[in-house]
Order: structure tokens, then C-alpha cells, then sequence
């Protein structure tokens, strides 16, 4: 059984997400201010955070920087941290932020279940849905439409 923080400011997402981890048996916190994560994070030491990209006056990228540093200062217990992110465009920020996985919404709950599971065995989980196709998967998938007659 993993500790999960969950921020985000949405409370149909949070309602969401909730009942997705929890059918997982998974200890779960929420919050819906990206300025409390640390001291939250200081007090519970989760195994995971999931940070919404947009919550209030702190979002979820600058959230996982925070806790980022503050790991590698040695003020914080390093953590797992999955971002969900409004657009593809974030890839590259989440990336950059540090993050050990993310996910492109609309969410796929199923992908989010996974995404946890592979966090918390210490692999990365990058949500590849929507990532455009190199020149030979294109190439395969248009032949196959065509001869499929599509």
C-alpha cells in the first residue's frame, strides 16, 4: 500500500482520481493549493504526488521543481511525482521539472493505475497517447488503412 498526494484544484478531478487510487488500496491525501505541497510532503513523506498542471497560484510544474530542489538540498525525502498536464506542449516542461512520469489529459484512468504502479517500482512513465508518428509508423499505419480500404 503506497501514500499518494493528490493536488489539484478540480474537485471533479479530484473525485476522479480518488476513486480510481482508492480502488488500488492506496493511502490517499488531497490537497488544492500547490503553495502547501512541501510542508504537506515534509509531514507525510508520500510515495507519490500527483500534481494537477493548474492548481491556484502555484502549479503543478512548479510544485515538482520546488520539491525537486528541496530533495537535493537534503530538506525533503526525495519523492515520485507524476504531472498531469493540460496539453501536449508540457512534455517537453515535465521534462524539464523532473518529473518521474506524466499523463496528457483527457485522462485515461487505467493509464493513471499503471502510471502509479510504475513510478512506485522506480521507472519512469511517459504517457505516449499522443505522441505524432515517426516516419515509419506513419508509413505502416496509411498502408494499412489503405489496404484496409479507409
Amino acid at each position: 500500500m503506497a501514500t499518494i498526494l493528490l493536488v489539484t484544484d478540480s474537485p471533479e478531478l479530484e473525485e476522479e482520481l480518488a476513486s480510481t487510487l482508492d480502488a488500488d488500496e492506496h493511502t490517499l491525501y488531497a490537497l488544492r493549493e500547490g503553495r502547501e505541497v512541501r510542508a504537506v510532503a515534509q509531514e507525510i513523506q508520500p510515495d507519490v504526488v500527483i500534481l494537477d498542471s493548474q492548481i491556484g497560484s502555484m502549479g503543478g510544474i512548479a510544485v515538482c521543481i520546488d520539491l525537486r530542489l528541496e530533495a537535493d538540498a537534503g530538506r525533503l525525502e526525495p519523492t515520485r511525482i507524476i504531472l498531469l498536464l493540460d496539453r501536449r506542449a508540457d512534455v517537453f516542461t515535465a521534462h524539464r521539472s523532473g518529473a518521474d512520469g506524466y499523463l496528457v489529459k483527457p485522462l485515461n484512468l487505467l493509464m493513471l493505475s499503471d502510471a502509479v504502479e510504475t513510478v512506485l517500482d522506480g521507472n519512469l512513465f511517459l504517457d505516449n497517447s499522443y505522441r505524432p508518428l515517426d516516419g515509419s509508423r506513419a508509413v505502416e499505419e496509411a498502408s494499412t488503412l489503405v489496404a484496409d480500404g479507409k
